[in-house]
């Protein structure tokens, strides 16, 4: 620990910290637009100078290393002279645009402007132009604007783990440029939106849309994987108008995927506003009275089963599995997860150990679709030092790895191999449902169970579905998995599962929000609210309870998801034994007191592992398709345009 003095404070703070780290810890307002905490310092825009007792000149605070009896001054007439000065520069080839930028109102640049700018300019010569970057369908660019600041490329490349930005020239010849004028190719991009300062890049689906003091800002959780990225949905009136990401250290950081950012167009389209009754063969209009009879009716005396998709909350499968005296199954996709054992369907690891980490197994998975935020940290690990293996399928995983094998045999070799050194680390073993849907899931998971204690290492479970650690640990299980739980049942409960197909015979119930492949094999259709338009839980893939909250109410007659299971248990006959969410939420903690603890990750028992004959063959990933997961992202123009560039074939690049 060093100590300085800043501003007259006497600070005691630890050896290599800048400047800048010190006095954000201490409370004290450096200015900046070129430093961000979470990427590499470039020192380029000069707005942080501070005076620094003894030295000759005014020096950048994000690039100052502290040492032992420094004394700084980040108010004083020297630094503020300079921040002025920069300032001025910075404003001299700014064009007069903000009533047209959608930047205007959250703009970093219009803020200090306010603080250290000056009412008039001594510039007479004329503002410099620069052409426009096509950067792809959702971040749109006015580079006239831009300061140089370099986030878009530090993020692009050190983050998001691909080399298309850079800048070229120097002076007023500087600009931020793509390699051979390339879009950019990854599901990370639209972080250097709220990355850049100014309003240089912007959201392309947004443009336009709404100012920022329109908007109704609700802090949430996202579902559209299973990570669980703390996001604030933004509306106007009853519509989503953007998804922009909150800071958790613990689970996203600062960042979101570009699906989780541009979903927002798939919440108006395709959505269920209506009951609906199947009448000789069609679909029709009803009435939520007509729809409840009709379910009377054919529930009488059937074998009743019930199935939950995986973007359904832990309310909802708690009151579906009260109403339903029958089998239930979360597991929709078919992946072996062991009921009863937390350590083996979520792990011992939590997503922050991922930093620390000195060696990395991955098996079965994907991360980069499955989990973009995900896969990020663990390209930051890989920055850091660590050594990534992997057994499954040879993708891009934006950093190298050791490329053990594509199939079984691979994963025994590990399972078999004693590895003293690893003991010694710090080691995590990452399994996809990839590796567990196989009729040997059970065999794979117990290999990698073996691998974990022959390594010592900590193990996760990477899901891709938001819903499925939640109803795990509920007990929405059927011993033997779908297989069993749809066995000889004539009539078929479906919340919100579209990600399979259901043989014709049995009646099915479909509730959920979206007219999806669910709701077309429905006999009888209950409209749901979406994930933004009810307060509710989910668990992520490393076991942390998250509340997420209405940031609006859903079309037409659509309900909230448990209210329509409580008015239909009373239909049926046996009213669910309470009246408001409140009351549910009361029963499900007293019944899984680990729910209440929100935002916390219970430590997980481990159980021996049981290692049992392999199958063959090749591991396949879970998600080949990263924009069409689920019927919201189906219903986005957003989503369909990106999965259209994703498939197409890359051109090659010009000569």
């Amino acid at each position: 620990m060093a100590n300085i003095e800043i501003n007259g404070i006497p600070l005691q703070v630890k050896d290599g910290a800048m400047v800048i780290e010190a006095a954000d810890a201490a409370g004290i307002t450096i200015p900046r637009f070129c430093y961000h905490k979470k990427l590499p310092i470039a020192a380029n825009c000069r707005m942080c100078l501070v005076e620094v007792e003894k030295a000759p000149k005014p020096l950048p605070a994000c690039a100052t290393p502290i040492m032992e009896g420094m004394v700084v001054f980040t108010h004083s007439e020297n630094a503020v002279k300079a921040q002025k000065s920069v300032m001025e520069f910075l404003l001299i080839n700014h064009p007069l645009d903000c009533p047209i930028c959608d930047q205007g109102g959250e703009c970093d640049l219009q803020d200090q402007a306010m603080a250290y700018g000056v009412d008039f300019s001594r510039s007479r010569e004329a503002k410099r132009s620069v052409e426009d970057l096509n950067l792809g369908p959702l971040v749109a660019t006015t580079m006239t604007r831009c300061i140089s600041c370099t986030r878009c490329v530090r993020f692009t490349s050190e983050i998001a783990g691909i080399t298309v930005m850079g800048q070229t020239g120097r002076g007023e010849d500087a600009e931020i440029v793509t390699y051979l004028n390339g879009t950019l190719d990854s599901n990370l991009q639209g972080n250097i939106i709220d990355l850049c300062p100014v309003g240089a890049l912007t959201s392309k689906p947004y443009a336009f849309s709404a100012r920022p003091w329109e908007l109704k800002k609700t802090e949430t959780i996202d579902v559209m994987d299973a990570l669980g990225s703390n996001i604030r949905v933004d509306t106007k009136g009853r519509e989503v108008m953007r998804i922009v990401p909150r800071n958790h250290d613990g689970v996203n950081e600062e960042w979101i995927s570009d699906k989780t950012r541009f979903i927002w167009d798939g919440l108006r389209r395709q959505r269920l506003d209506t009951p609906y009754v199947r009448v000789d063969g069609k679909l029709a209009p009803a009435t939520w009275a007509e729809a409840f009879s009709a379910i009377k009716t054919a529930c009488e005396g059937k074998k009743i089963a019930a199935i939950a998709g995986d973007l359904v909350s832990v309310e909802a499968m708690y009151a579906l599995k009260a109403m339903i005296n029958g089998n239930v199954e979360c597991r929709v996709d078919g992946a072996y997860l062991p009921i009863g054992d937390r350590g083996g369907y979520v792990g011992t690891a939590t997503i922050e150990d991922i930093d620390n980490a000195q060696m990395i197994q991955l098996i079965g998975t994907n991360p980069r679709n499955e989990s973009p935020v995900l896969n990020a940290r663990i390209r930051k690990a890989w920055l850091n030092g660590a050594v990534i293996g992997l057994v499954g399928e040879k993708v891009d995983l934006t950093y190298e790895y050791a490329y053990i094998g594509d199939d079984r045999s691979a994963l025994q070799m590990l399972a078999d191999k004693e590895v003293h050194a690893a003991k010694d680390m710090n080691t995590i073993v990452i399994i996809g449902q990839g590796a567990l849907t196989g009729k040997d899931g059970e065999a794979v998971l117990e290999a990698a169970k073996k691998m974990v204690e022959n390594t010592n290492s900590k193990f996760m479970v990477l899901h891709t579905a938001a819903a499925r650690v939640g109803g795990m640990d509920i007990g929405f299980t059927t011993e033997g998995g779908m297989v069993n739980a749809l066995d000889k049942a004539e009539v078929i409960y479906n919340l919100g599962a579209d990600e399979l197909d259901i043989d014709a015979g049995p009646f099915v119930i479909y509730q959920g929000s979206h007219g999806d492949r669910g709701a077309h094999r429905a006999d009888v259709i209950l409209p749901g609210a979406a994930y933004t338009e009810e307060s509710g839980i989910f668990v992520n893939t490393e076991g942390r309870p998250q509340m997420a909250e209405r940031a609006g109410f859903a079309p037409g007659d659509a309900r909230e998801n448990w209210a329509i299971l409580r008015a239909l248990s009373a239909e049926l006959g046996e009213a669910l034994p309470y009246n408001s969410l409140n009351e549910l939420r009361a029963a499900m903690f007293k019944d899984f007191p680990h729910l209440a603890a929100i935002d916390e990750v219970p430590e997980n028992a481990w159980k021996a592992a049981k290692p049992k004959k392999l199958g063959s063959g090749v591991f396949t990933n879970a998600v080949t398709d990263f924009y069409q997961t689920n019927p919201i992202a189906r219903a986005s123009s957003v989503m369909a345009e990106m999965a259209q560039l994703a498939a197409s074939p890359k051109p090659m690049a010009a000569e």
